[in-house]
């Protein structure tokens, strides 16, 4: 298997990691910290500038039309940088709109191509025992949405929002005005520093046209968990790369903390946790890329991401000793970073849950080729 990038793969990567490197010091980490910013908006025009902000949008609406392993290569540049700009939040919900309501919403599309209206999406509840918190119910002829969205990324700073709501049909996405009437905002923070806010419905009257179709739900949630890990990724990847660099300078009893077995053992355990995620990731954005199903992939894509999430932030964390506790060194955020992103769209317990009804109601596994698209393989 050859998984080497392409020549403009590799040049989206290079530029992105140039752009989030550049902002995202850890001065300017320590000023977003204490300026109550709901995320970085100088970083965010930059995007916008450079087009990373658009890369998975269509191009009939204006957006580069890349795929799943381009956006991938900007992510993991971001997750390094620790970039608090909700770049895949914004497109993604963008080319879903485009994918599934692309006549009614072609304007929206348009200019959320263009930077000049924000998007985000929240698919929260989907792997919650309580089910989703929004359900949308008809009453003497018309669309009612009732309930409660938590935690919704930059959800009162955005113009539009999908949402995942329950109706009696099953669970389907609705765009939203966060300032339609009945509908309440709380802002808040999440625990890595973006503003969230949560969404209180009280008889919010929903159009037709502002239900998508039942399958744009696991269309989005798919790419979303393909994003996510790769911010983990990136994430991971500068953790162990600072960790790494700070044993081999850290010196107890008269030598390098690097040179002690139990911590060679623990980050290499993190070495293999971040190969695991790699791989995984790389299969899910192929087969995303290329229409393929990819519902297991997914769901173990998104467990290897959260359990990367958990080994790596503490084990990185404990070998810090008490440094790491300290809110003036950098390598804390790297920690709350991955518990945000463990988190958004479901723990490890849930998706194992999700993956295990899936398997019991799939007899096939690609890695033993019996799936069709496999059979040439034989």
């Amino acid at each position: 298997m050859d998984f080497s990038l392409s020549d403009d793969q590799r040049a989206i990567a290079e530029m992105a990691d140039s752009v989030f490197r550049d902002y995202c010091t850890d001065e300017r980490m320590r000023e977003f910290d204490l300026d109550a910013q709901p995320f970085m908006q100088p970083l965010w025009q930059t995007c916008i500038e450079t087009g990373l902000h658009a890369l998975a949008i269509p191009e009939a609406f204006g957006g580069s039309g890349m795929g799943l392993t381009d956006l991938y290569c900007v992510l993991k540049a971001q997750g390094a940088g620790l970039g608090q700009v909700p770049l895949w939040q914004h497109q993604l919900a963008a080319a879903c709109l485009a994918e599934y309501a692309a006549d009614s919403q072609r304007q929206l599309i348009e200019q959320a191509a263009a930077g000049s209206a924000l998007l985000s999406f929240s698919l929260q509840g989907m792997a919650s025992s309580h089910g989703l918190g929004l359900r949308l119910t008809e009453q003497d002829g018309r669309l009612l949405l009732q309930g409660r969205a938590n935690a919704v990324d930059v959800a009162a700073q955005a113009n539009q929002l999908l949402l995942a709501v329950e109706t009696a049909e099953g669970p389907r996405l609705v765009l939203l005005d966060p300032h339609s009437e009945g509908l309440e905002l709380v802002a808040g923070v999440a625990n890595h520093g973006l503003a969230v806010a949560d969404v209180l419905c009280r008889n919010v009257l929903v159009a037709p046209a502002q239900l998508l179709p039942a399958a744009a739900l696991p269309w989005l949630e798919q790419r979303a968990i393909a994003a996510v890990a790769a911010l983990q990724l990136g994430v991971s990847e500068e953790q162990v790369r600072r960790t790494v660099e700070y044993v081999n300078q850290r010196e107890q009893f008269g030598r390098a903390i690097g040179t002690f077995q139990a911590v060679q053992m623990s980050m290499a355990d993190c070495h293999v946790a971040i190969e695991g995620l790699r791989t995984s990731l790389y299969q899910l954005c192929y087969r995303l890329d290329s229409g393929l199903p990819s519902d297991s992939e997914a769901f173990a894509t998104r467990f290897l991401g959260t359990e990367a999430a958990h080994l790596i932030g503490h084990k990185a964390q404990h070998v810090h000793g008490g440094i790491g506790v300290d809110l003036t060194y950098p390598i804390h955020r790297f920690l709350y970073w991955s518990r945000y992103l463990s988190l958004v769209l479901g723990g490890s317990a849930a998706t194992l849950e999700r993956l295990g009804d899936w398997l019991a109601n799939n007899d096939k596994l690609g890695w033993k080729y019996d799936l069709d698209e496999n059979q040439n393989l034989c």
